[in-house]
């Protein structure tokens, strides 16, 4: 089943570039947090998003990507695929935006769960990209029989850059 995801958020956003204009591509690297904190030394990943403007200052789209964690001491790395809605606000004269990508994040390691991804952001804007620092964060909840409820928090602090391509 993650496979099947995986493909269907890359075929989507693949199709979207070839097709429309609105599409960006970058990359980011971050500081584990959280849950994360203790396990991963650090993050990096590749970003993708196809936006449309849906009103003055305002871009709604889809995003995807990879952010990979690095396993410190003895501990695995380990990665997530968002598959996620994106919105993306541009403060009338200036360069500066807030953004927000809401949706899941799915496991690329066997035995860890996915869960809710949640990205908020702060940026600035150029012609041909935009450099943020978001705060990226999976979490999972879980009812265990007889143990009552389980929950963790990846997260990461992150600086990325995104470039535009029409």
């Amino acid at each position: 089943m993650k496979k099947l995801l995986l493909l269907g958020a890359f075929a989507l956003l693949g199709g979207a570039a070839q097709a429309q204009e609105g599409f960006k591509i970058g990359g980011h690297i971050g500081i584990p947090v959280s849950d994360a904190s203790d396990v991963s030394s650090f993050t990096l990943g590749v970003d993708a998003a196809y936006m449309w403007n849906i009103a003055k200052g305002l871009d709604l789209g889809v995003t995807t990507g990879y952010s990979h964690f690095f396993g410190k001491d003895h501990f695995d790395d380990f990665g997530f695929v968002p598959v996620a809605v994106s919105g993306k606000y541009r403060f009338s004269g200036a360069p500066i935006f807030v953004g927000l990508d809401l949706g899941y994040g799915i496991s690329t390691k066997d035995g860890v769960d996915g869960g809710f991804y949640a990205q908020p952001k702060f940026g600035y804007q150029m012609s041909k990209g935009e450099l943020y620092i978001g705060y990226q964060s999976i979490s999972n909840k879980r009812d265990l029989p007889g143990w009552g409820s389980y929950s963790w928090n990846v997260g990461a602090v992150n600086l990325g850059y995104n470039f535009f391509i029409k």
